[in-house]
């Protein structure tokens, strides 16, 4: 895959760490009601293929990501086990802002201001590459679910429903 360089810190993480991947952008609408769905039906790729970051908060503070399909929903307790904890709730939009260090539908996995533990769900498995917001609306960025997991530190796991 290509690579050209948008300045976001997701793509300065994937150049530093030599991973393949290619940005796909596309025309944000304000009025959108989905930004996951919007970049899906934008850049002509399956939903089950752009998957959408959340931040959630655990039992026993502190944040995690869940990384799931814009066609689904997050588990909550899949994801609360993913991690080990026994309870996980959806974290306030202003904090997952302040914590990643970008807006909410531009919520990248990757390049985030802190390191937190990261799980992508194991549908992701089932597919060469996938879709992930490239650290603002309009951008995201395509690959392997490999190279996602390792950029992330991540684990694999069913927190999809």
């Amino acid at each position: 895959m290509a690579r050209r360089s948008a300045g976001t810190p997701a793509i300065v993480a994937l150049e530093a760490a030599g991973i393949d991947y290619e940005v796909r952008a596309y025309e944000h609408d304000p009025a959108a009601s989905s930004f996951g769905l919007e970049a899906a039906e934008a850049l002509g790729v399956e939903s089950a293929r752009v998957f959408k970051t959340l931040l959630v908060d655990l039992d026993g503070g502190g944040l995690a990501v869940g990384i799931v399909p814009v066609d689904r929903q997050l588990d909550l307790k899949a994801m609360a086990a993913a991690v080990g904890a026994k309870k996980a709730t959806m974290a306030e939009p202003k904090a997952a802002e302040r914590i990643t260090g970008y807006v909410v539908g531009g919520i990248s996995p990757i390049g985030q201001k802190r390191a937190l533990p990261t799980v992508l769900d194991d549908s992701a498995a089932g597919f060469e590459t996938v879709l992930v917001s490239g650290g603002r609306r309009g951008l995201d960025l395509e690959l392997a679910p490999e190279d996602l997991l390792a950029v992330t530190s991540g684990t694999l796991a069913e927190i999809a429903r």
